[in-house]
């Protein structure tokens, strides 16, 4: 009676594994999603504050500045958005989008605004 239970239960662990493997591969997937999210908002941050700081130096070349600062894929969806709030301090909102590995899900906007004071106020302070 032992020989025949062992026996039926062959393949048993064969199917738990495969049905668990799917579970496995989403977490795995929104985990680098969370990742590419992070990066993105990182990229933006680092984007805006290169932007601004060569802006209020030299008063043009911030937006370049900014999408040599952005690696990868990321610089070709990158949005410079100049505001001029005061004469002596220059403004940049970067968005980048963030596109999906993960069907069904949309694209993350990840934006940073950055502020760096105006070292000559008579410079322009847009592009």
């Amino acid at each position: 009676m032992d020989r025949r239970r062992v026996r039926s239960d062959r393949g048993q662990v064969a199917l738990e594994y495969i049905g668990f493997v799917p579970i496995l591969l989403f977490v795995a997937l929104c985990g680098i999603q969370l990742g590419w999210v992070a990066y993105a908002e990182e990229q933006a941050g680092t984007a805006a504050r290169a932007a601004a700081r060569v802006q209020a130096q030299k008063g043009s070349g911030g937006e370049a500045a900014g999408r040599a600062a952005i690696s990868g894929g990321l610089a070709s969806s990158a949005r410079f958005d100049w505001s001029t709030t005061t004469a002596d301090a220059v403004s940049v909102k970067v968005t980048l989008t963030a596109k999906s590995i993960l069907p069904g899900l949309d694209a993350h906007e990840a934006s940073s605004t950055a502020v760096m004071p105006n070292d000559d106020p008579t410079l322009p302070k847009g592009p």
